[in-house]
């Protein structure tokens, strides 16, 4: 008999073509009864599958009584309460690594779109301003200074690629990691200071709401970059708005935003900002990675073997 699963909302085509052949796969996404169908379901199923954005709630946990593990596809589970994950005993899996090399990837695109104003160049060229006369210029990235908000695997990626173009670097996190050759600074507000493009590639959660508030977007000044391939939840984005309207912050590079895929209007408006609708590992080949790893999770809990990615 194969494992009964619930797969929260529709997947990558090869992730949700595996979890339907190697798995007695509930779609909850098709349920025209959620309640009921869970509640038929609730003694038979062991297994949920999630995408990260899609998120697995207490109310869809406590539905199933049975449920052992919880397999994300996705580095983040901050859509995922945890807490109520652990006072049931039942395990949670992510699929990190795989989705480091895209990730720090658009982080390196929105900082070279925002300095070398690639977005609005493409504008420009395209409305037929070049006839007019020449874009205004953008900056260099060899020496400048790059801060980057927390150095897990998607922070180091990005420090790595920043120092092949000849970037100095500092970073900020819970604590300094020795093995590390970029500068550690402890106090955020004193990296904002420091930096002249600032990179958030921390987790997501309410660890970390706001934690690039008005103080550090105060801090990076009406000459500094901001970037976010994080979470939307990490910036206070009424701050960022504000702090760009007044010209306190000079660019912005965005990928996540707090209420997406709604974004303020007023960010849609302005040529110093570059937006991308959440593609950090918007690639054939991560999301095929991040489907397979999900998938060998499951069989790895239900063979009895210890599963490859577990959260912690």
């Amino acid at each position: 008999m194969k494992p009964e699963i619930i797969v929260v909302g529709p997947m990558y085509p090869t992730a949700q073509a595996r979890l339907e052949a190697e798995f007695t796969a509930h779609l909850l996404w098709q349920a025209e009864n959620r309640d009921a169908f869970l509640g038929g379901l609730a003694e038979r199923v062991r297994g949920i599958a999630v995408y990260a954005l899609h998120g697995c709630t207490a109310p869809l946990i406590e539905a199933l009584p049975r449920v052992e593990i919880i397999a994300c596809m996705g580095i983040g589970v901050d859509r995922i309460d945890l807490a109520c994950a652990r006072a049931r005993g039942i395990r949670v899996t992510n699929t990190p690594d795989v989705v480091t090399d895209d990730t720090a990837d658009t982080a390196l695109a929105l900082i070279l779109a925002v300095e070398r104003r690639i977005a609005e160049g493409d504008r420009f060229v395209k409305n037929g301003d070049w006839n007019n006369g020449e874009l205004r210029f953008g900056r260099s990235l060899s020496s400048r200074k790059l801060g980057i908000v927390g150095l897990g695997r998607i922070g180091n990626a990005i420090a790595r690629r920043a120092a092949a173009f000849g970037m100095d670097i500092a970073y900020q996190g819970p604590r300094a990691k020795p093995d590390m050759p970029y500068r550690y600074v402890a106090d955020l507000v004193e990296l904002a200071q420091w930096s002249e493009i600032l990179v958030a590639a921390c987790p997501g959660g309410e660890a970390t709401r706001n934690l690039i508030d008005r103080d550090v977007i105060a801090a990076l000044g009406p000459q500094g970059t901001l970037v976010n391939i994080s979470r939307g939840s990490v910036v206070d984005e009424i701050a960022l708005v504000a702090a760009l309207q007044a010209g306190a912050l000079g660019a912005a590079g965005l990928d996540v935003f707090a209420g997406e895929p709604h974004v303020p209007d007023a960010l849609l408006a302005m040529d110093n900002v570059v937006l991308s609708p959440h593609i950090g590992t918007s690639t054939h080949d991560t999301r095929r990675a991040m489907g397979d790893l999900m998938v060998d999770n499951l069989h790895a809990h239900f063979a009895g073997r210890d599963l490859l990615t577990p959260v912690a």
